[in-house]
């Protein structure tokens, strides 16, 4: 896919600007199967949907995204049930998207 998940996560302390229309499309090109999506204060952020055949298997997978949020110091929110998982992808100190959103992202989809 892409070198991203070979790339570390750098903490952010809000000293950037998000990413704009034009650097998200053109990382989101990068990685496989995720939505953007804006909230009402137009800030953007990363979602995918993962599919299982029960809930021990989508229990296991956010295991999984939970051990690499910690090596990587950069969390996503995760929702999970039987047979799925929606993860969330965004900076909080920028309120968008920055380079290290589509690192988590390719990481996770390397699970």
């Amino acid at each position: 896919m892409s070198d991203l998940a070979n790339k570390k996560c750098v903490p952010c302390e809000g000293n950037i600007p998000p990413f704009d229309k034009d650097e998200i499309h053109k990382y989101l090109k990068k990685v496989d199967g995720w939505d953007v999506n804006s909230n009402q204060d137009k800030s953007f952020f990363l979602t995918k949907e993962f599919s299982f055949e029960n809930f021990k298997e989508s229990q296991n997978f956010v295991n999984s995204v939970g051990q690499i949020a910690e090596e990587e110091n950069h969390h996503p929110d995760i929702s999970f049930g039987w047979g799925y998982c929606k993860v969330k992808i965004f900076t909080h100190a920028i309120k968008g998207l920055a380079e290290s959103d589509f690192i988590l992202a390719a990481k996770i989809d390397k699970i």
